[in-house]
């Protein structure tokens, strides 16, 4: 039976981690602490993989279904989510550490004990 927002909000913390699950491999993990996040279930190459999808409200059911949806197109393409996931975040966090900004912090770190003050003119 697929979920509803009304039970998800309704989900109380146990002692273990407690698994509601949507459908398609798609389960909502509630954790001892009160965490509720978003998990996909499936299996690529004959291994088991789970993909954090995100955590609940600020991914509502209809985003993580759709989530779950472009993630079982990857697999269909026989393209593993989270590798794609993975090479997605190392793409981004590259173009930022390549950024103008960071590079001329790092200048500016380097030379920062070079400088003196320079004397201040009388006018």
């Amino acid at each position: 039976m697929p979920l509803t927002d009304t039970a998800i909000r309704q989900a109380k913390p146990a002692d273990k981690p407690k698994r509601l699950t949507d459908g398609g491999g798609l389960y909502l993990e509630v954790s001892p602490a009160g965490g509720k996040l978003w998990r996909l279930k499936y299996r690529m190459d004959r291994k088991e993989k789970r993909l954090a999808i995100g955590a609940y409200p600020a991914v509502s059911l209809k985003d993580a279904r759709d989530r779950r949806d472009e993630a079982k197109r990857q697999l269909a393409a026989g393209i593993d989510p989270g590798a794609a996931k993975q090479a997605q975040k190392a793409s981004r966090a590259e173009a930022t550490a390549n950024s103008l900004e960071a590079i001329a912090r790092e200048w500016f770190a380097k030379r920062e004990g070079e400088w003196v003050p320079s004397p201040t003119a009388s006018r």
